[in-house]
């Protein structure tokens, strides 16, 4: 099984998250601005990243366009997703999977949700995000 991991990053957190799957998963990672749609598409499993921006929602300029795209094409694929937050209550993160499940995808974990950078992960939360992925 393939899989691509593409994200978007303001601070560095979601990009040090995308590193450390992408060495666990062994798969291709792209920053959002990096990736097309059209490729993304080809892969079984695609794993997006997006911290929470503003009021709880997904980066707007760049990310969301992309999402928004893939999404059109995107039903009956292997999603997973991740981030990170500085405050609030991971309600981006809930929105976002009941989304990805509303386009008819095939949600493989609880979306991983991290207060920082990857230091900050919970290591059993990690590990069931890894291997729901695998």
């Amino acid at each position: 099984m393939n899989q691509v991991i593409v994200y978007w990053s303001g601070t560095g957190n979601t990009e040090d998250i995308a590193n450390k799957i992408k060495g666990d998963l062994g798969c291709d990672c792209f920053s959002v601005s990096e990736a097309s749609v059209d490729d993304v598409l080809k892969y079984d499993t695609i794993i997006l990243g997006c911290p929470a921006m503003g009021a709880e929602e997904l980066e707007d300029a760049e990310f969301k366009p992309f999402y928004d795209e893939l999404m059109a094409s995107a039903s009956g694929k292997n999603i997973a997703l991740f981030g990170s937050y500085g405050w609030g209550d991971g309600e981006w993160m809930r929105n976002w999977c009941d989304e990805v499940k509303a386009y008819g995808c095939n949600l493989l974990a609880d979306g991983l949700i991290v207060n920082g950078d990857s230091s900050a992960i919970d290591d059993g939360e990690y590990s069931n995000f890894i291997a729901a992925i695998k």
